[in-house]
């Protein structure tokens, strides 16, 4: 497909009818306790020239990944979804075969940045849940702090056939500053061909109230360096996102620091790659 025909895709965000008993992980002091739709999204789509989006999991329950299904059917901005199911389940296989016979199901995603053990991933129950994955040709998004990269090396390198994504950049600790042992890490997960990055929710890891682009210069020239321009893509992690900028803020961020990489790498990031990567239509 030729680049000025390419889509142009956000890789990353959420939709969420909020209630504090759904969503217990936005807190009460957060601004975003609203409900956050298509048609919200759609006007900030359409303001950064973005023709779709990848709808990613915020609940982790069956009816998340069936509810995100009936808004992509309604809302043509939605080209995938990355819902959930239970991968620890015995049943997980027919769990994944109720989903995957819909066309915008490309993933799964599961909040181990919650799990109390950082080696929750390598459970024998988890991993046969993600070695069902590739019988429905499905991706696993990747949801870590730093502390559990070396988790996700382990688990990357047990599937080398599994394609997997990376969210967040592994959220780095940007308002400290510090780059390891995060860098050291990425480098080595970024080292298994099998395993692309989001470049999303960079500005929420940084001081929400006074953070500057120059900030994230560092992380970013690690997450190009490690991966390589085909396989790093453009994410807002909206709404989320909004604790800390605005959605043209996000997507300013980062084309500032893309553009001049050159036109070809600025459209595998912008949509190519997760294009490629999610298989989207």
């Amino acid at each position: 497909m030729p680049e000025s025909t390419l889509m142009r895709i956000d890789s990353h965000q959420h939709f969420w009818n909020y209630n504090p008993v759904e969503y217990p992980w936005i807190r009460p002091e957060w601004p975003i306790r609203h409900s956050y739709l298509p048609e919200t999204l759609a006007v900030e789509l359409k303001s950064c020239q973005i023709d779709g989006c990848v709808a990613v999991q915020a609940r982790q329950t069956l009816l998340e990944s069936q509810w995100l299904l009936e808004l992509a059917d309604r809302s043509p901005i939605i080209k995938g979804v990355v819902g959930w199911v239970d991968l620890r389940a015995s049943d997980v296989a027919r769990q994944l075969g109720r989903f995957a016979s819909h066309s915008k199901f490309v993933g799964v995603r599961h909040v181990l940045q919650d799990e109390p053990d950082d080696n929750y991933m390598l459970d024998f129950h988890f991993q046969r849940g993600i070695s069902e994955l590739r019988q429905f040709d499905l991706t696993y998004d990747l949801l870590i702090f730093p502390r559990q990269l070396p988790a996700a090396i382990s688990l990357v390198s047990a599937f080398p056939k599994q394609p997997f994504v990376l969210d967040h950049i592994a959220k780095p600790p940007i308002k400290e500053g510090a780059l390891e042992p995060w860098r050291g890490h990425l480098q080595k997960l970024a080292a298994l061909p099998n395993v692309c990055c989001k470049v999303s929710g960079l500005i929420t890891e940084a001081d929400w109230g006074n953070w500057h682009p120059s900030q994230f210069k560092p992380y970013l020239e690690v997450v190009f360096e490690a991966f390589g321009p085909e396989r790093v893509m453009f994410g807002s992690d909206w709404p989320v996102a909004l604790l800390a900028g605005t959605y043209q803020k996000v997507f300013e961020l980062v084309r500032e620091y893309v553009t001049p990489l050159g036109a070809g790498i600025e459209a595998a990031f912008f949509g190519g790659n997760a294009v490629n990567f999610y298989q989207l239509g």
